[in-house]
């Protein structure tokens, strides 16, 4: 064929691509099969992309369109969770070897209850066997709504004269209260006044008397003069002499007795037994408010419930307690004490720790044991957010409710709760003041002051 003829090729459709060799499945073994399937490749691949989608999300950007997006559906998602369940969430840590050594051992009881200890002034057949025409125990938890005001609803005071007892065996009729206060740490003022004035407006004057003890002369302080001079023959002073109130306990001449604390702690702990041992009678704290007449309480001797919840360890609390003269109770409390380790400072092992040893031993000897008031009674601040007290500080809310849709009024749900339980508890606080218009001012100071009042009109100077 001469350089000018050509002939023309056939050509393919362009609809009919033509497959690239490469793309075609090599045999088994061949190299480029080995290259794809190896997996050193592959992990290789997998590293690239988590170094990426690390590297891009680690960047501002990213990191604040996450939070956008999570934390709206975190609170979304706490919201729903609150509407459909009710937590209860309460942390507490104990040491393993305390609760070993301090709460697992039941030691026995130091024979106080024996017949041949029972001191003359303590009738056991009538404080402890003898029939009562109060019952103070609910037999349940009283955590829900208002079953712990209901229950001390229940509790009148038609049982008032039937539950007045001697004070002791030597014929005082009266029942001594006893409270105590630190000269060296606080000036005696106007709001330690409110528990004497809470006592002299709802106590039997003619059938108590209020002891107010103290580590320091307080006969110059002039709100006290005020009320020596309006009731004395139902309150006194007192300082307190360790030695002569720990007499004929264990305690008696033991270096326990100088124990002491810069909360007044220790020795507040310490001193309630003593009085109560020597006296006998009722002790109340000095940041307490008394509500209603004690009298139909005193046919028991007690302590009282810490909280609602009944914490493991510290389920009773002192604040309120009531124990006649030479009660064997005290007896066996004074035995453990001079025979444990000596109280931490700022603790409660005088107090609340002392009190579930002593109840555990009892029972484990089969001695009745002494009564819990149910938390409510003196401590209506210690429960449920939707069943507690009041906070004694804080103003009240414009719409005037407590909770429940109770009011907060005169008349109301919170005024009908106070007049059914005996006390309330503020949980010191002394540098707080009473909101001006607040529950407390309303409910129960106003009232102590007109109660006052009327008895000064009716001649009880």
């Amino acid at each position: 064929m001469s350089r000018g003829e050509y002939s023309r090729l056939p050509l393919y459709a362009l609809s009919e691509p033509t497959p690239n060799p490469q793309s075609l499945s090599e045999e088994p073994g061949s190299p480029r099969q080995h290259f794809v399937d190896d997996p050193a490749h592959s992990a290789h691949r997998w590293r690239r992309i988590w170094f990426s989608v690390r590297y891009n999300a680690l960047r501002p950007r990213t990191l604040l369109l996450l939070l956008k997006i999570a934390v709206p559906c975190a609170i979304l998602l706490a919201l729903s969770t609150l509407l459909i369940w009710e937590p209860h969430v309460e942390l507490a840590f104990y040491s393993r070897d305390w609760i070993q050594s301090e709460i697992e051992p039941v030691l026995p009881l130091g024979g106080c209850f024996n017949a041949d200890r029972i001191s003359p002034r303590y009738n056991i057949s009538k404080a402890i066997y003898g029939p009562k025409h109060t019952e103070v125990h609910t037999g349940i938890p009283t955590r829900l709504g208002m079953d712990c005001y209901d229950f001390a609803g229940t509790i009148n005071d038609e049982a008032v004269e039937a539950a007045r007892a001697p004070a002791s065996g030597e014929g005082d009729t009266r029942t001594v209260f006893h409270t105590y206060w630190r000269t060296d740490l606080a000036m005696f003022g106007q709001r330690q006044e409110w528990l004497l004035k809470s006592y002299f407006a709802t106590q039997d004057l003619t059938a108590t008397r209020l002891v107010l003890w103290s580590n320091g002369d307080l006969t110059g302080n002039s709100i006290l003069k005020k009320w020596l001079r309006r009731y004395p023959d139902a309150f006194e002073l007192r300082v307190v002499d360790y030695n002569e109130l720990a007499t004929d306990t264990e305690l008696e001449g033991s270096s326990l007795l100088d124990a002491k604390d810069s909360r007044a702690w220790i020795d507040g702990d310490l001193v309630r037994l003593l009085v109560l041992w020597a006296y006998g009678g009722v002790w109340v704290d000095m940041d307490s408010l008394l509500t209603r007449d004690l009298a139909p309480l005193l046919e028991h001797e007690f302590v009282t419930q810490w909280d609602c919840y009944d914490k493991a360890y510290f389920p009773f609390n002192g604040a309120l307690m009531r124990f006649r003269q030479h009660s064997p109770y005290l007896c066996e409390a004074f035995h453990i004490m001079a025979t444990s380790q000596p109280p931490r400072t700022g603790s409660t092992d005088w107090g609340a720790l002392l009190y579930v040893k002593l109840w555990r031993r009892l029972v484990a000897a089969s001695i009745p044991p002494f009564k819990i008031l149910p938390w409510c009674f003196t401590d209506g601040r210690s429960c449920r957010l939707d069943n507690r007290l009041p906070d004694a500080f804080v103003a009240d809310p414009k719409n005037g409710k407590w909770t429940m849709g109770l009011g907060r009024e005169v008349g109301g749900g919170l005024d009908k709760a106070l007049s059914r339980v005996f006390s309330v508890h503020l949980h010191n606080q002394w540098e707080k003041a009473f909101p001006a218009g607040g529950w407390v001012e309303r409910l129960l100071l106003k009232r102590y002051d007109e109660k006052l009042a009327l008895k000064r009109d009716s001649g009880d100077l």
